[in-house]
């Protein structure tokens, strides 16, 4: 398990805080060199200067000189200190600021303070996080104009040392909340070897996880040594903090979890979803080239191209009908119709790709369930038949209120027929060694792949009917052994 260690010039800059044998001052920290090798430092640069040169400055340098994980980063103390380089990072906050300053008066001064990544006013909350995000001080001060719009016209660090009464309670506060493990009382026990994060997004309606689901994790994980800790979009500073990242929402691209991700295996954490995966998964244009190429079982499928009527034709010719269109990077069955004539055939791809300049189509198989493979570490762990919705033709149909799914049965792995099976496999081994769920159609004796999804879900009573808890201690064991692996340098 990582330490968490607070950086001040004096051990009597603390004295208005709750005592904490974390605090050391910037004396002792370069005294104590690096330490132990395997050991995991996180440090808060809290020394009352960060101008070049200065001792807040040597902190954040010889942190990351020492692998430690700093913040402030060297890269936000330079960014911060030359007005030319912030600058070129808040070009895109107009409408934040637009959001958060509609009420206020136009002709006066505005001055924001925020406490890692927090403010008291709700209004400039987003502008708040937003600004951490970009530039992760303790405490930031932005000072605001409006011209022609709400601008920024000043930014720089704060020391705890300069805050009022008030300012120290915010401070103390956000602290708290950022890295409670600084503040964490309460009766021995015994110290978890990692740090897991677990990504969820509370307000998502078919989240990859449910709650019963995210409690085993934790349960388990807190019995193999790691200290599991949920977290959501506004932690993102916080990510240092953390061994590992799970992510247990839905992913995309243009998302905030991506940049988890990136962030996360820019810090050297071990990640699922990673990155790669993510972008290998979540478009199916990418998946259907890639199994073309490495002669993945797959139905039939073509790439159309806006504009290109002539795809249409070729595609009507082929396949015939009825006949598959899919937007690349759809999930849970949205963005995903059936065409049964030409007549609609143009219709659909014509509202279609308004949303993507490439669709797929794929011959329509039709089956009374789809197989779900999960596969981690290139080995199949579950099983699923998820049944067709009722008088429909796919796992899920959405309407404007509700979301209805089909039923499904759980089994073992040596239960799935071996074409199943080994066309899974052969999928997700040409995408990486991660998590993944593998839709595959059986007909005829065959395997199909379907899609491979990054993101697969493990709902208690649904994934985990046949082997229980024993599948979120194979998941957590996986981490454990990666985040044991990459402390040794493997």
């Amino acid at each position: 398990m990582a330490r968490t260690l607070l950086v001040v010039d004096t051990l009597s800059d603390w004295n208005p805080y709750y005592p904490s044998d974390q605090v050391i001052t910037f004396e002792s920290y370069l005294a104590t060199g690096q330490g132990q090798a395997e050991e995991r430092v996180r440090l808060i640069n809290l020394c009352s200067s960060y101008s070049y040169l200065s001792d807040g400055y040597y902190c954040s340098l010889l942190a990351e000189a020492r692998s430690h994980h700093v913040i402030p980063s060297v890269k936000a103390l330079n960014d911060l200190g030359k007005n030319a380089l912030y600058r070129l990072q808040l070009d895109d906050l107009s409408l934040p600021l637009a959001r958060a300053f509609k009420h206020q008066n136009k002709d006066s001064e505005f001055t924001l303070l925020s406490y890692f990544g927090t403010t008291p006013d709700p209004a400039c909350q987003e502008l708040a996080r937003l600004l951490f995000d970009r530039f992760p001080f303790p405490v930031l001060e932005a000072t605001l104009h409006f011209r022609e719009q709400w601008e920024v016209t000043d930014l720089k660090a704060i020391s705890h040392r300069d805050l009022d009464d008030a300012g120290q309670t915010l401070f103390a506060e956000a602290l708290d909340k950022f890295s409670k493990k600084v503040w964490r009382k309460g009766r021995p026990r015994k110290a978890a070897r990692y740090d897991l994060a677990i990504l969820v997004n509370p307000e998502e309606k078919l989240p990859p996880s449910n709650r019963a689901a995210l409690k085993k994790f934790i349960k388990i994980g807190t019995g193999l040594g790691i200290d599991v800790e949920l977290i959501d979009r506004h932690d993102f500073g916080r990510l240092p903090e953390f061994d590992g990242l799970f992510i247990r929402e839905t992913t995309g691209i243009d998302h905030y979890t991506y940049r988890f991700a990136k962030k996360a295996e820019a810090e050297g954490m071990v990640v699922i979803d990673d990155p790669t995966s993510m972008l290998r998964c979540t478009n199916k244009v990418y998946l259907a080239d890639l199994f073309r190429t490495h002669r993945v079982p797959a139905p039939k499928t073509w790439i159309l191209h806006r504009g290109n009527a002539g795809h249409l034709d070729q595609l009507e010719v082929e396949s015939g009908f009825p006949v598959v269109i899919k937007i690349p990077d759809g999930s849970f069955s949205r963005g995903i119709v059936k065409v049964n004539d030409r007549q609609e055939l143009d219709s659909k791809v014509g509202e279609l790709f308004k949303q993507s300049a490439l669709l797929l189509a794929q011959e329509f198989l039709y089956t009374d369930f789809d197989w779900r493979i999960g596969v981690f570490n290139n080995k199949a762990l579950y099983a699923c038949r998820y049944y067709m919705v009722k008088n429909h033709w796919q796992i899920y149909r959405h309407s404007a209120n509700q979301t209805a799914s089909g039923d499904f049965q759980t089994m073992a792995t040596f239960e799935v027929p071996k074409a199943v099976l080994e066309a899974a496999l052969k999928a997700t081994q040409q995408i990486g060694d991660g998590f993944y769920g593998v839709d595959v159609k059986e007909k005829n004796g065959k395997g199909y792949v379907i899609e491979v999804n990054d993101n697969p879900s493990i709902d208690s009573g649904i994934e985990d009917q046949y082997l229980g808890d024993e599948l979120y201690r194979l998941i957590m064991a996986e981490f454990l052994r990666r985040m044991e692996n990459r402390s040794k340098g493997l």
